[in-house]
């Protein structure tokens, strides 16, 4: 898949050479209600509960956009991952559950719940779910 469409959210847009293979994309954004993209207000949430698992897939749920940068939750089943890229800003991943390989500029990274890694801009960055695992991913634009 060389173009995504317009709903991916953010990851894809900004990531032209990532192949996704088997991306659900039911959670679209325009789906929720206008003006209150996430449906989360100021409520309290719990962030594993926003995207469920699906067999040979990756969802995801963008919580909040801005021009500072955006929040997404994943949830990848086993064996699924992105590619190698690069993104032209800093990406803070915080692990909810599950087990994830990371790999970042060559060195590969084990992260379980509870942790978390900072993606440096412009590094090559790879990620692989070694079980499956809910993440967040916190986009840091310049």
């Amino acid at each position: 898949v060389d173009e995504f469409p317009p709903d991916c959210g953010f990851f894809c847009r900004q990531t032209r050479n990532l192949k996704f293979i088997g991306v659900n994309r039911r959670n679209k954004m325009n789906e929720l209600p206008q003006g209150k993209p996430t449906g989360i207000g100021a409520d309290v949430v719990m962030a594993s509960a926003l995207v469920d698992y699906e067999n040979g897939s990756i969802l995801s749920r963008e919580v909040v956009k801005t021009a500072g940068g955006s929040v997404t939750v994943f949830a990848f089943d086993e064996g699924q991952g992105f590619g190698e890229h690069t993104a032209p800003f800093d990406a803070l991943v915080q692990v909810l559950e599950g087990e994830a390989e990371i790999n970042i500029a060559g060195q590969s990274h084990r992260l379980q719940a509870g942790e978390m890694i900072l993606m440096p801009a412009h590094q090559p960055h790879a990620l692989k779910a070694l079980k499956r695992y809910k993440m967040i991913l916190t986009k840091i634009r310049p």
